[in-house]
């Protein structure tokens, strides 16, 4: 059986889809979609980085730079992000499969579809943001679908406040979503994919702190 890979049929009732991802034997249009997403990616990082989103530290420095060095740093910092969504679609849709592969009995092929849901997902998170960052201020740890914004009324602390920033409505979606897949077209048991899946959530939303936690001043270093 041929199935031909369409990310917005996973957004309905997907108990058919699944049925026909389980008893597929070839795949249609999973590599395109890849590189699809893995482009998108790269434009909306471009974009926010040439709107200014995250080089508030750079701006700080404009004024020890010449024109030329901060017209270089905001160059490199474009560049910069525009190489971080490759890495971060790569990581996203491969990752993710490889550690689900190891401990269920899905093939790997099939695993990376479901990964192409969950980072389209994550990207529209990311561009539901961009205009609460450009007209609000807004950081993306005290988003309105983050419970960064419960956890900064409890802490000031930095890393605890982008622990829980990443922690959102979109990612509680993803895990259900996962979750669901792979009890599907597996026959693990449902508890161990669960543990799995939340497992492995923590483990990216504590890089995702300490990632953040680290950024400004790697950047403070780059350009002081």
């Amino acid at each position: 059986m041929l199935f031909r890979v369409n990310l917005m049929k996973f957004f309905f009732p997907i108990d058919d889809h699944l049925f026909r991802l389980k008893k597929a034997e070839a795949l249609k249009n999973l590599w395109k979609i890849c590189g699809l997403l893995i482009f998108c990616s790269v434009v909306i990082y471009a974009w926010t980085a040439l709107l200014g989103i995250g080089s508030g530290t750079i701006s700080a420095e404009a004024i020890s730079l010449t024109p030329f060095q901060y017209e270089a740093a905001k160059v490199w910092f474009v560049l910069g992000r525009m190489a971080f969504a490759v890495l971060f679609a790569l990581l996203v849709l491969f990752i993710p499969s490889l550690v689900f592969y190891a401990f269920t009995d899905i093939p790997y092929k099939k695993l990376i579809v479901l990964q192409e849901v969950v980072l389209f997902v994550m990207l529209i998170e990311r561009v539901l943001w961009i205009p609460l960052a450009v007209y609000g201020g807004m950081d993306w740890f005290v988003s309105p679908w983050s419970f960064g914004i419960i956890a900064s009324y409890l802490t000031e602390v930095s890393w605890a406040l982008f622990f829980f920033g990443a922690i959102s409505l979109f990612q509680l979606w993803i895990i259900w979503f996962q979750v669901k897949c792979l009890s599907y077209l597996s026959a693990v048991r449902k508890r161990w994919i669960w543990l799995s899946v939340i497992g492995l959530h923590i483990f990216y939303w504590v890089l995702v702190a300490v990632l953040t936690f680290l950024d400004s001043h790697l950047i403070s270093g780059w350009f002081a």
